[in-house]
């Protein structure tokens, strides 16, 4: 079954695969994500909540009153621009336009995929989305993994998104390297050859790519460890997810397009 459709067919299947998996990311995301951000901000408002002093009548003034209620801290609910209910409704708008994104590049790169490789449609879709999960959120993850809200300088943030994007850039790399050597021993007679020459090349490219990008770790001691890593497994999971849903989602409307190209067209009456 290979993947025959011309490039409009694969973008929009990509686009409404990518809808899907948006969809359950956001999903995903809203049960087993949301509850660490929200407890991560309570860590974050209670750190920079200040400190109430022994109360002093003697000296009472309303201009006093006044003083005291302007210097009050913030806090996220109050201040922030978009409200965390806000936030959690534009979650699934977040993740819809991201798998779409995803999707639309997803079908560009079936599209040239199917002309280098001899896999059925729904097969290339399954690798094409392990190889995405894994270059452009395994390899950054553990390189930079993600942070909650509670954790960064914000003077450091534009360097952060520097590093991830050069992460991800080591990642598509590394896997198009990969990809190159597996073609290449294709027609080798071992299975160990076969197997081990890809890897060993995603690897060694990943290694070098560790060692050269820099380390980034701005997490206080104080902060609790184990929401830290709850909040990452969740973030890894979300993502993994994304992936997962968009290279089925693309299979299936790959195998159910060439079903409907096989079925046979009803005999006319005369």
């Amino acid at each position: 079954m290979p993947l025959t459709d011309n490039f409009l067919k694969l973008l929009v299947r990509g686009l409404l695969a990518g809808l899907v998996a948006g969809l359950v990311a956001g999903a995903v995301a809203f049960v087993i994500g949301e509850p660490h951000v929200d407890a991560a901000i309570a860590i974050e408002e209670a750190a920079s909540a200040p400190e109430e002093p022994v109360a002093d009548h003697s000296h009472d003034t309303p201009a006093a009153h006044e003083h005291d209620a302007a210097d009050t801290g913030h806090s996220h609910g109050d201040d922030a621009l978009v409200s965390r209910d806000g936030q959690k409704a534009g979650l699934f708008l977040a993740t819809t336009l991201a798998g779409m994104a995803f999707g639309a590049i997803f079908a560009a790169v079936a599209h040239y995929a199917r002309r280098v490789s001899a896999l059925s449609g729904p097969v290339l879709a399954l690798a094409l989305a392990g190889m995405g999960w894994l270059a452009i959120e395994a390899v950054p993850f553990f390189k930079y993994p993600a942070n909650p809200p509670a954790v960064g300088d914000p003077e450091t943030i534009n360097e952060r998104t520097w590093l991830w994007l050069a992460a991800v850039a080591l990642g598509v790399v590394a896997v198009a390297v990969a990809a190159y050597v597996a073609r290449v021993v294709a027609s080798n007679d071992f299975l160990s050859i076969r197997v081990a020459a890809p890897v060993a090349a995603f690897l060694a490219i990943v290694v070098i790519g560790y060692v050269v990008l820099p380390g980034v770790n701005e997490v206080g001691d104080d902060f609790p460890a184990t929401l830290l890593w709850e909040f990452r497994i969740s973030s890894l999971a979300i993502q993994a997810t994304l992936w997962l849903v968009l290279g089925l989602a693309f299979a299936f409307l790959t195998e159910r397009a060439a079903a409907q190209d096989r079925r046979p067209e009803p005999v006319g009456r005369h």
